[in-house]
């Protein structure tokens, strides 16, 4: 108890009447008239007191004559405080016996009161804290993954298992415009809304920056930039951000201050190393950047701290050896994580209550090859009239599939038009800020991407042109070099940066595309 209210008449009120509200002066335990008064054996008369206290000169100076402790069970939980009577008669015998029986009465039933009101106020407490996990939990779902990518030749899996305190765990599948795919694995610290709502802007920043940047170090570097000032105090993020090449099984990978991941080979299981700070503690860090191969029949997986640092009731935690040991069989996907998370619950024991998020995603290479060739990488200048260099050029790198005229006329039409939007509102017409165009066959499609280097905006859906509409001026001409676009390839794709756009266009060739020329 750090003190007390004085329930008491206010200064010349009888003792015998209703008491009006009186001085709520407080004593504080190390006050030596706390433990006077909790102490003491009946009524305390202030006058007859001789005590260096705070307490005792506030309590003079607002007129208190009498202080009646209230105590149940040796502990104090309040005082009255009474004036002068206004027959300004000394407290005598008798009032002071029925002030120490009403004090008797009063006592526990103001300790009921009491722990009523905190019953109330730790129930409401309570239920604000489970609305607050229900909300972090709504935002952390809505930003995991709905469904997992399908790459011919290799087996995806994931699984998330949140503790009752919602933390900031994420993982997420970023595919890139060239064929790669970006995996990402990541934790908040701290839990609950805030948690939720970093981890949910942490990822946002990673899907907008990682189609811009080739290199997986580069692409943390500007996320720990754009975090660090929105960043809360004492809270940071780590992840891993790693890029896979389905076609080669190379990946590049780099770590801002996450778990290593384990790679499962055919020599045993090694962990991929690279460190990191976290993202959003420091400006101006610099991200190691990594690269292995994941030959067939490999298996890699990606994790959370969650699974590691369980304990048992022992208190011994599940640990790195125990779980990179786990990895050594021949199980992928599903059934992996399924005897992972297995292992883990008989190591914790029934009673376990989870103490933080639990992510985990594997990569297996099943065998078997996706050729992957590239045709055309090109940077070309910005200015006005180049996008006739970008459709020259696209035309002549796609001589050898034998394409048929009229498709190879649609995709000229479709290059010419996306290479004049990324100098118009890419470049700005500045021969200084080029533009890239990228030809690559994959999985039997043809994928040509124009990505420009300025700070374009958001491209929305295309209007579909209504002639009659923009000779009434209902219509602007603006989208339909987009709505072109879509109409002379089988898909369009817009990938937005924070400082330009990538336009990816896909032709589907059949198996015919795979087998033209050498494989990358």
């Amino acid at each position: 108890m750090t003190g007390f209210p004085g329930l008491a008449g206010s200064p010349g009120a009888a003792a015998t009447v209703a008491p009006a509200t009186g001085p709520a002066i407080e004593i504080q335990p190390a006050d030596p008239l706390f433990a006077l008064v909790r102490d003491a054996n009946g009524v305390v008369e202030v006058g007859r007191l001789d005590l260096e206290s705070p307490a005792l000169t506030a309590l003079r100076a607002a007129g208190v004559r009498v202080i009646v402790p209230l105590v149940t069970r040796g502990e104090l939980i309040g005082a009255l405080y009474l004036g002068p009577r206004l027959s300004d008669q000394g407290y005598g015998a008798d009032d002071r016996a029925l002030l120490a029986t009403l004090a008797a009465q009063a006592a526990p039933a103001i300790r009921v009161a009491q722990l009523v009101r905190e019953q109330a106020v730790g129930i409401q407490a309570r239920e604000r804290l489970d609305e607050e996990m229900r909300v972090a939990a709504l935002i952390q779902q809505q930003f995991l993954p709905r469904d997992l990518p399908a790459l011919p030749g290799w087996g995806i899996a994931a699984q998330y298992s949140p503790a009752r305190a919602v933390g900031g765990d994420f993982y997420d599948f970023i595919a890139l415009p060239d064929g790669r795919l970006g995996i990402v694995v990541g934790d908040v610290t701290d839990k609950g809304v805030p948690a939720a709502l970093i981890m949910a802007r942490t990822q946002s920043i990673l899907r907008g920056e990682a189609p811009r940047w080739m290199s997986p170090s580069k692409v943390l570097e500007r996320v720990n930039e754009i975090l660090l000032p929105e960043m809360p105090a004492r809270m940071f993020a780590t992840c891993l951000y790693l890029v896979l090449d389905p076609a080669t099984g190379a990946v590049v990978f780099a770590n801002a201050g996450h778990n290593l991941p384990f790679v499962r080979t055919d020599t045993g299981v090694h962990e991929l190393r690279a460190t990191g700070m976290p993202l959003g503690l420091m400006g101006g860090t610099d991200y190691q950047e990594h690269s292995a191969v994941l030959a067939p029949g490999d298996t890699l997986l990606l994790y959370s701290d969650g699974i590691v640092e369980a304990h048992n009731p022992s208190g011994e935690m599940f640990g790195f050896p125990r779980l990179g040991g786990l990895m050594a069989g021949d199980q992928t996907g599903d059934p992996l994580l399924s005897h992972l998370l297995g292992e883990l619950h008989q190591f914790t024991g029934a009673a376990w209550e989870q103490e933080d998020d639990i992510t985990l995603v594997t990569v297996a290479r099943r065998g078997g090859v996706v050729q992957r060739r590239e045709l055309l990488r090109l940077e070309i200048a910005g200015a006005p009239g180049n996008e006739r260099t970008a459709m020259d050029a696209v035309s002549k790198a796609v001589v050898p599939l034998g394409m048929p005229p009229d498709q190879v006329d649609r995709l000229k039409t479709a290059v010419s038009e996306a290479a004049m939007n990324a100098i118009e509102y890419g470049s700005r017409g500045d021969p200084a800020v080029p533009f890239v165009v990228v030809a690559v066959i994959t999985g039997g499609d043809l994928l040509v991407s124009v990505t420009d280097r300025g700070s374009g905006g958001h491209i929305g859906k295309p209007e579909e042109p209504d002639l009659d509409a923009k000779l009434d001026g209902r219509q602007k001409p603006r989208g339909w070099g987009q709505f072109l676009i879509q109409n002379m390839v089988d898909a369009m794709e817009v990938v937005i940066g924070e400082t330009g756009r990538t336009v990816v266009l896909t032709i589907h060739l059949g198996p015919a595309g795979t087998t033209t020329g050498d494989e990358r």
